[in-house]
């Protein structure tokens, strides 16, 4: 009898220690297939839930990378997390590289790596399948992930990210974005936590060496994620610029 107590008080504590996953998008980005070789990109990456029993969960990722050519990209990261009601905190840092695979089929193509140091939980390993289509005034692109938690025995999660944009006013791009779960090896569903919700984008150029990209935007909560959301505040501060 003790010996399962033990058992069973030891198990509710690892899993109350267990940090919960951000929501999908918090902090996200939908990734392009294609790179401009030499670009310096600075970024800050910006999500908060509303409604809800998380309301005020949120995200800030911050994010240096580097095209070292047309083929190759590599990127050092930083993920901060708050509770709602809580103060923020370093999560985890990470590394990350894009390999261009050019184009298939008509459409740009590349494969994504992320190694993360989790500080409060385990170290994580994701890639993701990266496609992109550009005709004229439009740009869709598709992530399609897998991360593994390297801990003994953990199934792969899956899940995507995709958006579409098209050329408004000027440097104005006008469109829409939707970040969810698929959940796993294990269980594959399409029932998860999805988010989705009209997005806009700006250009300002001529800011020192290189130009400011600017992306907001509101997802709505769908599928499991309205059992603790109703949805999504974004904001995305790309720098870019050329030594």
């Amino acid at each position: 009898m003790k010996k399962t107590s033990l058992v069973l008080l030891s198990a509710i504590s690892a899993f109350v220690a267990t940090p919960a996953a951000a929501a999908p998008g918090l902090g996200s980005k939908v990734y392009g297939a294609t790179l401009e070789a030499g670009e310096t990109e600075l970024e800050a990456r910006y999500g908060r839930l509303t409604g809800g029993a998380d309301a005020g969960e949120d995200a800030l990722v911050l994010e240096a990378a580097h095209s070292f050519s047309p083929h190759f990209y590599a990127a050092v990261l930083g993920e901060f997390e708050r509770e709602p009601g809580g103060g923020r905190k370093l999560e985890a840092f990470s590394i990350e590289a894009i390999r261009t695979l050019g184009r298939i089929g008509g459409l740009d193509t590349a494969i994504y790596g992320e190694y993360e140091v989790g500080l409060h939980g385990p170290d994580k390993l994701e890639t993701k399948l990266l496609v992109q289509k550009r005709a004229g005034p439009l740009d869709a692109r598709l992530n399609l992930i897998a991360e593994h938690e390297l801990v003994r025995g953990a199934p792969l999660g899956f899940g995507y990210a995709a958006s579409v944009d098209v050329a408004a006013i000027g440097k104005i791009r006008l469109g829409a974005a939707a970040f969810g779960d698929l959940g796993s090896s294990r269980n594959f569903t399409t029932r998860a936590e999805h988010f989705a919700g009209p997005i806009a984008k700006a250009e300002i150029e001529h800011i020192g060496p290189g130009e400011l990209e600017i992306e907001t935007g509101y997802l709505f909560a769908l599928g499991r994620a309205r059992d603790d959301a109703k949805g999504q505040l974004r904001l995305n501060l790309e720098y870019a610029f050329h030594f």
